[in-house]
């Protein structure tokens, strides 16, 4: 009988992992290099097609070996990839993750904690611990109790969270009602529907950021108990809601406060443009995503709570998991830290980033790609063919060809992706128009990179 494979983890863990690593890190190169460009050329059903046939036949008889599994399938993989590392590569909030990051994540991999009872991930509970407390302290110091925050899979889970939290802790007649700007992620919407609520009431947001007068209105029509959903980095436009004037509206009509900061929040780090983050501290929780700026592999989101005892909604007990007599003996509960039961240590890779990268560190990531966003909001000024939405407040650039009707832009789009060229997204704002966008979350990003893409678009709009 021939011996099971080896594992990743143990003494023996890092021998059997090397040489893997090895044939990973060359497929990874291989893959890159016959891509060539941001994304793979040829359009959905080329990619599909090319992939089965690289693939072959998943589940043969026998197997290939590790090195030929791998070796295949992350060079297809890789092929086939949209690339975020790429310069061109700027459609969406969709970072190029950094290495320390990467190598931390495989640790975590190769240890496979799971979260959700103490002991099977002692360590990393503690390590979670002091992450979280970390963070809710860069957003509300140090209040007595201290903050904390949970870990997410993103921006999706932690707006759904802190509206199951409002829903649990607010108190009011009748169901809680959810207040949202035109401008907020869809997530917020699908909440109410997930949790049986009603529908959002949906307050205007003039130019792009929620208007504080209307939702002022809008709160005082309103009976019973009530989340208002603020926005810090929408997701079209990197805009910022007025933080300030919104939490003294919420305050007045005793509303919960809701920030959505999952774009927004790697301004935390940034001396220069944290200001724009005034107000965050007022929210009772906030939303944050370090796979957007934060440069982390997903996921890596969290929920910030400015109220620990929030967190008591989420009590739950499982004999196999927090037995009662398990935490009044100091095992740490995890259940009530998440919706989910088993979920990775996702905190090891943030962990990492914080200690490599210090404040300073990551601040100067956010100050480069917002740099960048104002370098090429001023190429896209100063090209006669083209027009701006308006000048950024993040990393979010829209633009357009001058007269092109929204068919145009959407074309040129496509073509772009098709010929794997460039990956742009695409934005329509609240006076209807249609626009190109460029979100640069890559800090190796050149001038010489944005006059390119500025280029391409020239090159495929009809004259």
């Amino acid at each position: 009988m021939s011996s099971p494979p080896p594992l990743a983890g143990g003494t023996r863990g890092p021998d059997a992992l090397r040489p893997l690593l090895t044939t990973v890190l060359d497929a990874l190169h291989d893959g890159a290099t016959r891509r060539a460009g941001p994304l793979p050329a040829g359009g959905p059903a080329t990619v599909a097609a090319r992939l089965r046939d690289q693939a072959g036949t998943l589940l043969p008889a026998q197997g290939t070996g590790a090195d030929t599994a791998l070796r295949t399938l992350v060079t297809a993989l890789t092929e086939g990839a949209a690339d975020p590392a790429d310069p061109l590569c700027a459609a969406h909030l969709h970072c190029p993750p950094l290495a320390v990051a990467t190598a931390a994540d495989l640790a975590a991999s190769a240890l496979n904690p799971s979260m959700d009872s103490w002991d099977q991930a002692p360590a990393a509970s503690a390590l979670e611990d002091l992450v979280t407390t970390t963070l809710a302290r860069e957003i509300y110091g140090d209040p007595r109790p201290p903050a904390d925050a949970l870990v997410t899979t993103g921006g999706t889970e932690a707006n759904q969270l802190a509206v199951l939290l409002a829903r649990e802790t607010t108190p009011g007649p009748g169901p809680l009602h959810l207040l949202v700007g035109t401008n907020a992620h869809h997530s917020l919407a699908r909440a109410t529907w997930l949790y049986g609520l009603p529908d959002p009431v949906t307050v205007p947001a003039p130019t792009g950021t929620l208007d504080p007068a209307a939702l002022d209105a809008a709160l005082s029509d309103l009976p019973g108990a009530k989340l208002v959903a603020a926005t810090a980095g929408t997701t079209d436009a990197g805009l910022i809601d007025p933080l300030p004037e919104i939490a003294d509206v919420c305050e007045r009509h005793g509303a919960r406060l809701h920030i959505d900061a999952a774009y927004g929040a790697g301004l935390l780090f940034s001396a220069r443009h944290r200001r724009l983050l005034d107000g965050l501290a007022r929210a009772h929780t906030v939303t944050l995503d370090l796979h957007k700026l934060g440069w982390q592999p997903v996921a890596a989101g969290l929920l910030a709570l400015r109220d620990t005892t929030d967190t008591a909604a989420l009590t739950y007990q499982a004999d196999y998991l927090n037995a009662d007599d398990d935490t009044e003996a100091g095992l740490p509960d995890l259940l009530g830290r998440s919706l989910r039961t088993t979920r990775r240590p996702d905190i090891l890779k943030i962990a990492v980033t914080l200690k490599a990268l210090g404040r300073t560190g990551l601040g100067a990531l956010t100050d480069q790609v917002i740099a960048l966003a104002h370098h090429l909001a001023r190429l896209v000024d100063d090209h006669p063919a083209l027009e701006l939405y308006d000048t950024p407040t993040l990393s979010t650039v829209l633009f357009r060809p001058r007269g092109a009707p929204p068919e145009t832009l959407a074309a040129i789009r496509r073509a772009l992706l098709t010929e794997g060229r460039a990956v742009l997204g695409r934005a329509r704002t609240d006076d209807g128009g249609l626009w190109l966008k460029a979100t640069l979350l890559n800090p190796h990003t050149d001038p010489g990179d944005l006059a390119a893409l500025l280029k391409l678009v020239e090159g495929h709009t009809p004259r």
